[in-house]
């Protein structure tokens, strides 16, 4: 523990610092503190998710453009799932399926046929925005409301309890839970050891006998199931309902966010909750009438910021050595 926090010295100081400013935040005003914390984490849930999505697949070196059109694809199935079956279950495994089946469709299309990634995912996005919009059903509505629940102990730590264990809902905790599980599979087990070598060096760990094709196409497949989680979330959590092309930018943005994370789960959740709060911030200042701006444009808060901070992340992270790039097996190139 003590070796990791010497190797993360400055990324634990600023998160203690960041900690210690939202607990004083919290003392002088703990009705809106909390209200603004909420509704950053209830924002960030999704990007988190989607983030995720991209770290495992570019840590395996796909590069995966179509989160945006699996976000979205997985809101529309979870949602009418839900609607026309009467049955939450189903509309979950509707959303999560969905997301699966399009992480397959994007695995087997860059890895096994080779097609360019880049291309694949716009194809993918195109598709699910239209096939979205075509069958769009307006007037649905879901069974029942998404249960939220309180894990005993946890939700009574003063705020930080209050925010993410008390009375949450289930995907909320997923994403929590699957943070800390990648992160720690990643750096800490042999698939994370075997997943940063086949989007690093490629050929080295065919050589060293790892399966680059099968591992690439099982990784980005499964990780749809984590795209499938945000799109349920986003449809039958966050809003109870769905419009056309509601994922908004969402999964571009997840993609910023995991840039600026370092291809790493827990500096991409924390880039996420940061994406959460100034939005958080904006609408609570547009609220209490202290900007008087056009809702329009507190909308765009979040792309503006992505602008950002892809421009201060330029040149300070770098990013997988081999991911975009097709594996030929016996190319050592």
């Amino acid at each position: 523990m003590g070796a990791w926090v010497a190797r993360n010295k400055w990324s634990v100081t600023l998160a203690a610092i960041v900690l210690v400013a939202a607990y004083i935040f919290y003392a002088l005003s703990s009705g809106t503190a909390l209200s603004m914390y909420k509704y950053a984490w209830s924002y960030a849930v999704p990007l988190v998710l989607c983030a995720l999505v991209g770290v495992v697949g570019e840590r395996s070196g796909v590069v995966n453009i179509g989160i945006e059109g699996q976000l979205l694809v997985s809101a529309f199935a979870g949602f009418f799932g839900a609607a026309y079956s009467g049955s939450l279950l189903v509309g979950m495994l509707s959303g999560i399926g969905c997301g699966l089946i399009l992480g397959g469709f994007l695995a087997w299309t860059t890895v096994k046929w080779q097609m360019d990634q880049i291309i694949a995912g716009v194809v993918l996005n195109i598709v699910a925005t239209g096939i979205t919009s075509f069958y769009y059903k307006p007037g649905q509505v879901l069974p029942a409301l998404m249960p939220h629940v309180s894990i005993p102990g946890l939700s009574s730590i003063p705020l930080i309890g209050e925010v993410f264990f008390k009375g949450t809902g289930v995907i909320a905790l997923v994403a929590i839970v699957a943070v800390v599980v990648i992160h720690i599979g990643l750096f800490r087990t042999r698939w994370g050891l075997r997943t940063r070598a086949i989007g690093e060096y490629p050929s080295a760990a065919d050589t060293a006998g790892i399966n680059v094709i099968r591992m690439r196409l099982v990784n980005v497949t499964l990780a749809g199931v984590l795209a499938g989680l945000a799109g349920v979330y986003l449809s039958m959590d966050s809003t109870s309902s769905f419009e056309r092309g509601m994922s908004a930018g969402r999964g571009f943005l997840a993609l910023a966010i995991m840039i600026f994370g370092a291809w790493r789960p827990l500096r991409a959740a924390a880039a996420a909750l940061f994406f959460g709060f100034v939005t958080a911030t904006a609408s609570q200042l547009q609220t209490e009438q202290i900007i008087n701006v056009a809702p329009q444009l507190v909308g765009t808060l979040p792309y503006v910021m992505t602008l950002v901070v892809l421009a201060v992340a330029a040149g300070k992270v770098r990013a997988p050595g081999a991911v975009g790039q097709p594996f030929v097996k016996g190319d050592k190139s």
